[in-house]
Parts: structure tokens; C-alpha cells; sequence
């Protein structure tokens, strides 16, 4: 049985390196009823009724989890993802922390216990992420997109891989390490999980998938809501790029490919007029609409976006 602790107001998070505002909307802490110290804390950031359709099904598959010693935190209605997980760190009790993007879906019901043996046996392990596969059930229209787009998949991997495809759809951090970081960064609204990784790199630890373990993240299920996600992305890096470009990182494509340092702008351009004619000529549909529609938000939201309006 799962009990529910409501919290309202302001969450203290002292730790954070990069603190914007106060938090929104609610908090609730879930634990199964003899569960008082729990070794894993679970966050999931959402903004609640518009979500319903993915949610309640994370839930279950939690509660049929082997691994029991958790808590589950939600933070309701946070437009600040980077200020949401923040604020579930900042109550959380256990010596983990794993992230859940809220229409995650997980492979397997030891996946937790599976995460958690390999966090305890590699100290040196700061941040670990599992593969994201194509669900054989998967429409059509999902597949295509997973298929095309970079990032959108990864493969399973055999043995634990330094990876630039940990991500925050499903990720475990040791709690002592994300609060020495400071925490997630609640002033950028994209670009989270290349500044979380880029962190706990530079304070030693590993960034890296775990062997076997998968999940599956999926794209909009829709043409119209697969137009607006990317034209969102691309106005949201147009805000990050004009007001904070010191925290653009660049991203790695392959388990075990090596980060490249930061390009300049002209580099940048050129790189993403190769990317559209490589879709062109290679006849991926669908990833060259995800690079025109992002291009689109990216150019109105430079020209229009003011600091407040993230």
C-alpha cells in the first residue's frame, strides 16, 4: 500500500548552484506503509492532469518493482523541471536518487534492484542511465521517428559503458553527488541533462549506461504534437543560447564516443546545414521536419524571447 504525504510552499534547497524562484504547484511523498529509511528515492517531475494518460501507468510498474526500500516523490505542476527534481532532492531521504521523466516506461520489475547493484559495487559511478528501445507494440508513426531521429534510441549494452545517452527519462545519481554538484540548473528550460552530465564529469565521477537494462521513452504519439514538441525545443534552446550560452553543451551520438568542446557559432551552422542535407539525400523524413521545425522555434524565439519568458 502506498501513503501519501502532501507538502505546499516553498522548498529550502540551499545546495543548488544555480537557483531560480520558488517552487510551484505541490509536492507529494509516496512510500509503501513499512518503509521509513529508504536507500532509493525516486523523483518524478509532472504536471499532473495533463499527463494522466502516461503516469498512472509509471506508477504501477514502481509498485511492482522487487527492489521495495523506496520512496516515490512527485512534484506537481513545476513548469521548472531543473527546479522540480531540486526540490524532490532537497526532501528526499534516500542515498539515491533516480529520476523518472513521468511518461518513462520501464523494461523489466528488477530494474531498480538491478541499478542499485551496480551503484553499490562502483563508487566511482556519479550518474548512470540505461538503453532506451522501440516497444514492440510501438505505432507505426513512433517507430519511423525512434528509427530516424538521433538519440531517440540506444542500444542495450553488455558491460557498464561510459555513455553521453545517460539520461533523465531514467537515471540514478548518488544524492551526496548531485548535491555536490549543486543540483540540477533551474535557470536553463532545456539542456538539463547535458549540464548535469558535464558536471559530475568535471567532479570526477562516471557518467555511464548499465549493462542489460533498458527502458522505453517514446516521442509524441501524433504529427501535430511531434510538430509542437520540436518547435518548443527549438525556441527553448533560442532562450538558453541568448541569455545563458555558457551552458550549451555539446552532445555525443554512440555509447562510449567522446564529448566534443564547445564549437563556435559558425561551426554550429554549418554542422546543422550537413545534418539537413544528409536527411535530404539519406530520405529520413521524418528527422529532417523534427530540424526544420526546431530551426522555426529556435529563429522566433531568439527574435522574440524575452529573459522572463521561459
Amino acid at each position: 500500500m502506498i501513503i501519501s504525504k502532501p507538502y505546499t510552499g516553498n522548498i529550502s534547497r540551499p545546495f543548488v548552484k544555480y537557483p531560480k524562484g520558488a517552487s510551484e504547484g505541490r509536492i507529494e511523498i509516496h512510500r509503501p506503509e513499512n518503509v521509513t529509511e529508504p536507500l532509493i528515492s525516486i523523483i518524478i517531475p509532472t504536471m499532473g492532469a495533463a499527463r494522466q494518460e502516461f503516469l498512472p501507468g509509471l506508477m504501477s510498474q514502481i509498485e511492482r518493482q522487487t527492489f521495495r526500500n523506496i520512496e516515490v516523490i512527485l512534484i506537481i505542476g513545476d513548469t521548472r523541471q531543473g527546479r522540480a527534481i531540486n526540490c524532490g532532492a532537497a526532501l528526499a531521504a534516500g542515498k539515491y536518487l533516480v529520476i523518472f521523466d513521468d511518461d518513462t516506461r520501464l523494461g523489466s520489475d528488477d530494474l531498480l534492484a538491478k541499478m542499485l547493484a551496480h551503484m553499490e559495487n562502483h563508487p566511482d559511478i556519479g550518474l548512470a542511465g540505461v538503453a532506451n528501445l522501440i516497444p514492440e507494440n510501438a505505432r507505426w508513426f513512433v517507430r519511423r521517428v525512434m528509427r530516424e531521429l538521433p538519440r531517440r534510441t540506444s542500444p542495450i549494452v553488455s558491460e557498464i559503458t561510459d555513455s553521453d545517452l545517460a539520461e533523465h527519462p531514467c537515471c540514478i545519481i548518488p544524492r551526496d553527488v548531485f548535491i555536490k554538484i549543486g543540483g540540477e540548473n533551474e535557470l536553463i528550460p532545456r539542456g538539463l541533462d547535458p549540464y548535469l552530465r558535464q558536471e559530475i564529469r568535471q567532479a570526477g565521477y562516471r557518467v555511464v549506461v548499465l549493462p542489460e537494462l533498458y527502458i522505453h521513452h517514446l516521442p509524441p504519439p501524433t504529427f501535430s504534437k511531434f510538430v509542437r514538441q520540436f518547435y518548443r525545443n527549438g525556441k527553448m534552446a533560442a532562450y538558453v543560447n541568448k541569455f545563458y550560452p555558457e551552458f550549451v553543451v555539446e552532445l555525443a551520438y554512440q555509447h562510449g564516443a567522446e564529448v566534443t568542446q564547445k564549437r563556435s557559432t559558425i561551426v554550429r551552422i554549418g554542422s546543422y546545414v550537413w545534418r539537413l542535407w544528409k536527411t535530404i539525400v539519406t530520405f529520413r523524413v521524418f528527422y529532417l521536419l523534427s530540424l526544420v521545425f526546431y530551426l522555426s522555434g529556435y529563429l522566433i524565439g531568439y527574435i522574440t524571447l524575452g529573459e522572463q519568458d521561459a
